[in-house]
């Protein structure tokens, strides 16, 4: 393929799509080998310069023509073209001003370049091949990345805009550098760049909470924990918290404590609690249980989703099994770690005046003076019944709070319980290779449609009001920007820093040196930076690791410490 020819340095970034194999083998009849090519002639002679080649792997020959097109993006460089780049030549400096003077007289006519390929295949091999002169330089990409990156943490962190505005602008801010660099994606190349089955799962976890809200559940198992537990502090806490945790992990775990939130409160009223430390651990135990699944927390929801992640054939059930283990130990240190930060019981408690305390005082004694009194007399009944009108009776709160928080309707909650059913089954059911084709987005969509048809509503505007626009334009904006940080080579060279740092250990230790780096820096980063960028971003640094071409490390392991690293932070 020749290109226009020139006797200056080239540069082309080459874009190739194609049957290529992501994992390398030792087959090198199956590869594709790229480089360019300038030949100079004149009087004195023929010069030629070739590139580094390019090795790609191809699928096997059986599959060429079957086998889903993969895309691989390489800088390939030719040094100008005089032979003084190339060559050594022994010469006085008279002889090499004359030789220099002579290479610049040689007309473009008479230079051709040109890219050349080559493979072993005996069968033809479909290819796309695009290409782009003098693309950005490396490190400037890295540093315009490294800006926009910093300028969305900054936009996050002290909250000058709303998180979703941050995201629309950084990621338009990337593609307007790639536009000013001669790399504007078209809108086609756009839309590919959104994670669709990502933002698929995502709404449709969102509908079926939405539906589900409406029958007035969570509301209801708050009371029942007040019910259970009798009121008393730390078995309503530990209901509160297990309650949480339980639906966290197969719902949307921000939403779950949004929707058990106000019922909490008033409980916290009722118990003269205070709310903060309550909703701090539900929050704390949110995160926990939401850490367990691929659909409990959003950064599970990019792991999980991301084509890596699914090649390597890590699926609901896998995941859950592996990070469920985790899960559990989290948990009960979790739950010691509580116990012993409110070890005294008034650190839970409303800071009240000392004449309301005064009052409780004077309470408690009645309460002591009616217990001490037997049913001997019909007056000894009068004025036990009279004193016990002094201490706040408990049947009647609870039957007050269950006629306020009750179920609101009991066949949509048979109907939603259905449904939600169906999707966590079938979750589970992927790791049947014959359902592996249906991918989680799908499943959970199909339950939500499911949801809307039994459900029988006239009007669809309230629940898909419910549903976090929002959150879903915060996605695609850090898919776009993800994207264009990768094409910026900030994602490369954020691995390739990785990898070096990693090199430096032994080969029996890499990986335990690569699930700590990923576990700690995710886990430190995700205390101070929202959890959800960082993972778009560090689940393809971690994909780079476990990429054939990369140190080859196993990607489960490093998978299970980005999720809980993230999770967790």
């Amino acid at each position: 393929y020749e290109l226009p020819a020139t006797s200056e340095r080239v540069k082309l970034q080459i874009t190739l799509t194609g049957p290529f194999e992501q994992t390398a083998t030792n087959d090198s009849s199956n590869t594709l080998l790229l480089w360019l090519h300038r030949a100079v002639s004149d009087d004195a002679g023929d010069f030629q310069q070739n590139s580094t080649k390019w090795k790609i792997h191809l699928q096997p020959e059986a599959l060429l023509d079957f086998s889903p097109s993969a895309s691989e993006t390489k800088v390939l460089m030719l040094q100008d073209n005089s032979p003084i780049h190339s060559r050594r030549l022994n010469l006085s400096a008279t002889d090499l001003q004359e030789e220099i003077t002579r290479w610049n007289q040689i007309g473009i006519n008479d230079t051709r370049i040109t890219l050349r390929m080559s493979t072993g295949s005996n069968m033809t091999v479909p290819l796309t091949v695009s290409y782009q002169l003098n693309p950005i330089d490396p490190e400037d990409g890295i540093i315009y990345a490294t800006i926009l990156l910093i300028t969305l943490y900054m936009l996050i962190i002290f909250e000058i805009v709303n998180r979703t505005i941050a995201a629309l602008l950084s990621s338009s801010l990337a593609v307007a550098v790639l536009a000013l660099s001669g790399e504007r994606p078209s809108l086609p190349e756009l839309v590919s760049w959104l994670d669709v089955e990502t933002l698929l799962l995502l709404f449709s976890m969102m509908l079926l909470v939405a539906i589900l809200a409406e029958t007035g559940l969570f509301d209801y198992l708050a009371v029942l924990a007040f019910e259970l537990t009798g009121g008393r502090t730390w078995p309503l806490i530990n209901v509160l918290c297990f309650f949480t945790a339980i639906f966290s992990t197969f719902l949307d775990n921000v939403t779950t404590v949004l929707l058990m939130t106000p019922v909490t409160i008033r409980l916290c009223e009722v118990t003269q609690l205070n709310p903060v430390p309550v909703l701090m651990s539900m929050v704390i135990f949110s995160n926990v249980g939401g850490a367990a699944t691929p659909v409990g927390d959003p950064p599970n929801v990019i792991i999980a989703t991301h084509p890596s992640i699914v090649k390597a054939n890590i699926n609901f059930t896998t995941f859950t099994l592996h990070m469920g283990v985790g899960i559990l130990i989290v948990g009960v240190q979790t739950y010691f770690q509580l116990r012993f930060m409110f070890r005294d019981i008034n650190k839970l408690r409303n800071s009240v005046p000392r004449d309301i305390l005064e009052l409780r005082q004077e309470l408690a004694v009645w309460r002591r003076a009616a217990a001490s009194l037997s049913s001997y007399s019909r007056d000894e009944d009068i004025v036990r019944r009279a004193l016990e009108k002094k201490d706040p009776a408990f049947s009647n709160t609870l039957a007050e709070m269950k006629l306020k928080y009750r179920i609101r309707d009991k066949p949509l909650l048979v109907k939603s319980a259905v449904c939600v059913s169906f999707v966590i089954i079938v979750f589970f059911l992927h790791a049947i290779p014959e359902l592996q084709r249906l991918s989680l987005g799908w499943t959970a969509l199909l339950g939500a449609l499911l949801l809307l048809l039994l459900a029988e509503r006239d009007d669809l505007e309230p629940i898909l009001a419910r549903v976090e626009w929002s959150t879903l334009l915060f996605f695609a904006g850090l898919f776009v920007l993800m994207e264009a940080l990768s094409k910026l080579g900030l994602i490369s060279w954020i691995g390739n820093m990785t990898e070096s740092l990693i090199l430096q250990v032994g080969e029996e230790s890499r990986l335990a040196v690569a699930i700590m780096l990923i576990l700690w820096v995710s886990g430190i980063a995700s205390a101070f930076v929202d959890n959800i960028p960082l993972s778009t971003m560090m689940v393809r640094v971690t994909a780079g690791l476990a990429a054939p071409r990369g140190l080859a490390l196993p990607l489960p392991p490093l998978a299970w410490a980005l999720s809980f690293g993230a999770c967790l932070g």
